[in-house]
Order: C-alpha cells, then structure tokens, then sequence
C-alpha cells in the first residue's frame, strides 16, 4: 500500500502548481499533457469550453508557472502552448 501512496504523491508534486486552480484550467493543463502542444482554438475544441474560458484558463497556467508559449512557425498570429509540469 505503501508504494500506491508513493507513487499518487510524485503524481501530486508534478501538478502542484494546478493544483489550487479553476476547474477549467486543470482541464486544459490535463488535455496538453496528452498532446506535446496545442493553440488555443484548438484547446477549445478539445476541452469544449468557450474561447473565453480557455484564454483566462491559460493565463492562469502561466502565472502558475505550468505552461509556457510561444509563437506559431506556421501562423505569427496564433501561439502554441505546451505544458512544464
């Protein structure tokens, strides 16, 4: 038993910087831990929340210090996001 609780607390450290967040910004940081990185209309269409929901979702993950992002090589406009922890 000892090695579950071991093994759910390294899990626990990991997402400790989304750990206190909103709902919808765990959601987003457990989507872009199944993809290595995603824009944010296409979080939106994976996670189904509104455009508006993930845009305040994703500012949250960065001033949390558990994502990061950086400009499209195929579109200026647009940035990609991938998940630090």
């Amino acid at each position: 038993m000892s090695t579950v609780t071991q093994g759910s607390s390294e899990g626990s450290d990991r997402w400790a910087p989304v750990r206190d967040l909103p709902p919808s910004a765990k959601l987003v940081a457990k989507v872009l831990d199944y993809e290595e990185s995603m824009t944010q209309s296409r979080l939106a269409e994976e996670t189904l929340l509104p455009a508006r929901t993930v845009r305040y979702a994703l500012s949250r993950l960065e001033d949390a210090g558990a994502v990061e992002s950086r400009f499209s090589f195929s579109d200026a406009r647009k940035r990609v996001y991938r998940l630090r922890v």
